[in-house]
């Protein structure tokens, strides 16, 4: 038994398959990390690049005051990586004093599909001359909701992600 035992010890074959069975699950998720992070890359640059599309327009387009569903509509129309957006996308507008700065919530008004549909939280159209800080918050299923970086991002209780994009203008006079 003895002389079985020295020899299975010095024995090394089957020395590459150890290996690969403990890195193996390391570098899956590194893999499968990096393929969500790149989509959730795309998917918010896509979601910031329509909102402030958007907002040019309503900057260079004096004299009306776009309602939300005008908004919700138009960045719906930019965008097409918001899975059924007109009624995924939340838009919230506030008016901020540049002369007294009060910054905006930080709890951001998302949409969750498991429960029942809010109604628009923080909406106002600005006066002449007012600075509005606009933001956009569309939800998303993760690629790999359960692994990698999927399973660490805060998702809502249906198991979507939220993508935030805010933009700020100043309304124009009419």
């Amino acid at each position: 038994m003895i002389k079985f035992l020295k020899q299975f010890r010095r024995d090394d074959t089957g020395s590459a398959a150890v290996e690969f069975a403990v890195m193996f699950p390391v570098f899956f998720f590194i893999l499968l990390s990096s393929v969500e992070l790149g989509m959730m890359t795309i998917r918010s640059a896509l979601l910031e690049r329509a909102l402030d599309i958007v907002v040019r327009d309503i900057r260079l387009t004096t004299g009306t005051a776009p309602s939300h569903t005008d908004i919700r509509t138009a960045v719906c129309a930019e965008t097409n990586v918001v899975s059924d957006c007109n009624n995924n996308l939340a838009l919230e507008m506030y008016l901020v004093d540049p002369r007294a700065w009060t910054d905006i919530p930080t709890a951001v008004t998302c949409t969750n599909k498991s429960e029942e549909v809010l109604p628009v939280t923080a909406f106002r159209n600005g006066m002449d001359n007012e600075l509005m800080i606009i933001r956009a918050c569309a939800k998303y299923e993760p690629m790999f909701a359960d692994y990698g970086l999927g399973a660490f991002m805060a998702k809502d209780s249906s198991g979507d992600a939220a993508l935030i994009a805010k933009a700020a203008f100043v309304q124009e006079p009419r």
